[in-house]
């Protein structure tokens, strides 16, 4: 079964759970397929965003009730992890913002700061403004580019999720990079 038969067939409640547990991709063609009249726009960009927060949430409630399980520990073992709280540690509210647009530590940063001292309230609040922005520009962008891909080259149905996705991930990434690196020489 495709992403796009998933979302088509449970819709909303497909595209809220795609983008809890896959991601970007998901909510790319969520917001190709609002483009083409399949699914509402806003409702859309809500059920992506709302996704996005309760993973991140369980995820981080994970860390934080079970910081001495052997699921967190390894977690604890993998590089990401390492990775995941340096950067909370330079920048903590900026990184709690920005962890899911950072390819390869989007689940475990979560659970990283699940196990720091932050409080679970800050947490909450910069994971829910988070989620907000992340559903709108993934939403959007599969949106907008589909929109785009029509215009130029007329109905590309199997590729321009694809590239779009790739794209404008990439382009978010990169700002993300650049963002805490930059940030990181001033510090």
């Amino acid at each position: 079964m495709s992403v796009e038969h998933l979302i088509a067939q449970y819709g909303l409640a497909g595209l809220f759970l795609g983008a809890g547990f896959e991601g970007e991709t998901v909510t790319v063609i969520g917001g190709v397929m609002a483009h083409h009249g399949l699914l509402s726009y806003w409702p859309a960009v809500l059920a992506a965003g709302a996704g996005s927060f309760v993973a991140d949430q369980v995820f981080f409630l994970i860390g934080r009730r079970f910081r001495g399980h052997g699921l967190v520990r390894k977690a604890q073992a993998r590089p990401a992890f390492a990775r995941a709280l340096a950067a909370f540690e330079r920048h903590p509210v900026i990184f709690t913002f920005a962890f899911r647009f950072l390819y390869g530590l989007r689940t475990v940063s979560p659970i990283a700061i699940g196990t720091t001292r932050l409080r679970a309230t800050t947490f909450l609040a910069i994971n829910a403004l988070a989620g907000a922005v992340w559903g709108l520009a993934f939403v959007s962008l599969g949106y907008f580019c589909g929109q785009a891909a029509e215009a130029l080259f007329g109905r590309i149905h199997a590729l321009a999720p694809l590239i779009c996705g790739v794209a404008g991930a990439a382009v978010l990434i990169g700002l993300a990079v650049h963002f805490l690196h930059t940030r990181g020489k001033d510090a």
